[in-house]
């Protein structure tokens, strides 16, 4: 099945917002990341399973709101016994998913139901300020969070302090409605999309 992404019909590659007299390095970047696995796994209530051993692409399972990284693939820790894998490893599941048995873990793909935005640059903070209630000055490279933008059901996933880089995962059917909130938030900044 081709993946389509939901945001198709509305990311458009340029330079908008306040860009005059602008050095390029200064803007915001901003990008959708597609084509990729998503699946979130979870352990059931019940299950007496040891994860301590469990590795997906050689990633232990954060215990905490921290992410577990390496370059290909992303583990988020979504709360006890419930996390999020991102991987630009298509076929990672099928490889790594083995060590998952029915009767003590529910694995889903979330590959198609999830839209993901990378914000990177100075203001990532400001934008993110703009819609999301939470304090995002005390998140550092490596965290995870559930929140909203602007009344939007959000995880973000800081990726990086220098630059300062983050990821915002919203359901695919409100896609557009969190691209436009995004850049209409970074447009006093000036943004480059791509």
């Amino acid at each position: 099945m081709k993946q389509i992404s939901s945001l198709n019909n509305v990311h458009q590659n340029g330079k908008f917002g306040d860009i005059e007299n602008k050095n390029e390095k200064d803007l915001l970047k901003i990008s959708e990341l597609k084509n990729v696995l998503i699946f979130q796994i979870v352990q059931y209530k019940n299950s007496s399973s040891d994860i301590s051993n469990i590795k997906v692409d050689n990633l232990k399972l954060p215990l905490t709101l921290k992410s577990s990284s390496n370059s290909d693939t992303r583990i988020l820790w979504m709360g006890p016994k419930n996390w999020i894998v991102i991987s630009s490893k298509i076929d990672l599941f099928l490889k790594d998913g083995k060590q998952f048995d029915e009767s003590n873990f529910a694995i889903t793909n979330l590959s198609h139901s999830r839209t993901i935005i990378e914000i990177q640059g100075d203001f990532v903070n400001e934008v993110l300020k703009k819609g999301c209630p939470i304090d995002i000055d005390k998140f550092n490279e490596g965290d995870c969070t559930n929140s909203i933008y602007n009344g939007i059901s959000i995880t973000i996933d800081f990726i990086s302090n220098n630059p300062r880089k983050v990821r915002i995962f919203g359901l695919r059917s409100f896609g557009e409605s969190l691209h436009h909130s995004i850049t209409d938030g970074s447009l006093e900044f000036g943004y480059q999309s791509n």
